[in-house]
């Protein structure tokens, strides 16, 4: 058993009568940890990605609130009669009234 543990430390079995086949085992893992770690780093930056995405949709979306109230106290009667009354126009005092046209059936 300590010569197993020896040789193995010593990397004897690099150069032994079979070496090639553990050489190809060991390129084999070194591959596969590197094709791990790749995908690690590309799942990680997909993560920031979207978290940077999400962050700019709750600003996008404040945005857009904000704007829909400003919209919605433009579109206020008091608002667009104060700016209108500058340019000289101001609203009729008495109601519009309804108006009905009656059609006269011609029969041919």
């Amino acid at each position: 058993m300590k010569t197993g543990v020896l040789d193995l430390l010593k990397g004897k079995f690099l150069v032994s009568g079979d070496a090639p086949k553990n050489w190809l085992f060991i390129i084999f893992i070194s591959f596969l940890a590197t094709v791990m770690i790749s995908s690690s780093h590309s799942a990680d930056q997909k993560v920031h990605r979207i978290a940077l995405l999400n962050e700019e949709v709750k600003e996008l979306r404040n945005e857009f609130v904000d704007m829909r109230s400003d919209v919605q106290q433009l579109k206020l009667e008091s608002s667009i009669t104060g700016k209108i009354s500058a340019k000289g126009l101001f609203p009729s005092e008495t109601p519009p009234q309804k108006i009905k046209v009656k059609s006269l059936n011609v029969e041919d």
